[in-house]
């Protein structure tokens, strides 16, 4: 059977596996990176938090012929009082959720401080709690989505003074800044959060024809009426898989991995046409470049332009971390701080996160 022979030469473990300066004259520039090492500790005064609402809603994505309706939530203070914009995107693998963000976006928003923020986090289409029909997903796709989000004139986060700071994790990351290298998005600034740019299979197994006919033949599987499902099933839609990845790799600490993260997490998994988007993120599709040299010039693009923020983690699997560290002296990159966690920090370790990402804003507004 087909299917067997998959599974004999791609083990199941990797399979499921998460891969892996603005023009305005008051953003301050990094032309030098700054490199620092994030405290493991972060200490609140009583008074540094406010209460926030939320709200959260669809927003139609015209596609083609698709009407897409995508999921997002809005985090302020809820008073009228004039905010910035802020625009979270999740990390994209196969049990992608806006809930990863949760707790930075609530943080950041309750800030008092001489500046208000509006957090909005946003399911990709195909993921989270977003429709999820059968496109031909690839980065292309993806990055005309972000696109579309941040720039038409219904979305959530158009604004007139097209003020808007981005924060993406992983290959999220790497797609707003390479929206950002092409001038089809413009924010204030980007902190790009675990970045990586090599879905679970190619950062393992590589690129050559041999392995690309293989990724082909996997992909066109996973998406198959009825064999894919049983696939996916036993790939990547079992608790079982999940415990074991996020326990592996994607949090640092398996401690932090509770019952309700996997429960939720599983959920996801079961909804309807949920295996489109990782049958193409683990074999290449949603890669935004083919090289670690392409990742490295996508940040350069950014000097002198957009300041950029990235924050490696320390406990990333080998593969994944050498290709953040590649970041840590690279054009483009105006600050690089190394956190704990793995390739999930903001959602391992929020507070942390959201403190380095809150002295960010303030470099950006407020000195």
């Amino acid at each position: 059977m087909a299917s067997s022979a998959i599974f004999n030469f791609l083990p199941s473990s990797s399979l499921s596996s998460l891969s892996f300066r603005n023009s305005r004259t008051q953003t301050p520039f990094f032309y030098k990176p700054l490199i620092v090492k994030a405290s493991t500790s972060v200490d609140y005064s009583s008074s540094s938090l406010a209460g926030t609402s939320t709200k959260n809603n669809n927003w139609v994505w015209k596609y083609k012929d698709n009407s897409v309706n995508i999921y997002y939530e809005e985090h302020d203070k809820g008073s009228d009082e004039p905010c910035k914009n802020i625009l979270m995107i999740p990390t994209i693998s196969d049990v992608s959720t806006v809930e990863e963000w949760r707790s930075v976006a609530k943080d950041i928003a309750g800030r008092n401080g001489k500046v208000n923020y509006k957090t909005t986090i946003v399911d990709w289409p195909g993921l989270g709690y977003s429709d999820r029909p059968k496109l031909d997903y690839n980065a292309d796709v993806m990055e005309k989505f972000l696109v579309d989000f941040i720039n038409s004139p219904d979305s959530p986060v158009n604004n007139s003074d097209k003020d808007l700071v981005v924060f993406g994790g992983g290959h999220a990351a790497t797609l707003a800044v390479r929206a950002a290298k092409k001038g089809l998005v413009k924010p204030t600034a980007i902190a790009s959060i675990a970045p990586t740019w090599a879905g679970p299979l190619p950062i393992v197994f590589g690129r050559d024809s041999s392995m690309e006919t293989r990724y082909g033949f996997l992909r066109g599987t996973l998406r198959a009426p009825a064999v894919g499902w049983m696939m996916y099933n036993v790939l990547v839609s079992n608790e079982k898989s999940i415990t074991s990845q996020y326990k592996s790799h994607v949090y640092a600490d398996p401690e932090k991995v509770t019952p309700y993260i996997i429960e939720s997490r599983f959920a996801l998994t079961k909804r309807q046409g949920a295996r489109y988007v990782p049958a193409a993120f683990l074999t290449g599709l949603l890669d935004p470049v083919k090289s670690r040299e392409e990742f490295v010039q996508l940040f350069a693009e950014l000097e002198g332009k957009i300041p950029c923020l990235v924050l490696a983690t320390a406990g990333s699997p080998k593969r994944s971390k050498a290709e953040m560290e590649a970041l840590k002296e690279a054009k483009g990159v105006g600050k690089y701080v190394e956190v704990p966690g793995a390739l999930l920090p903001q959602e391992e370790c929020p507070e942390i996160v959201a403190e380095q990402l809150y002295r960010f804003l303030q470099e950006i507004y407020e000195l």
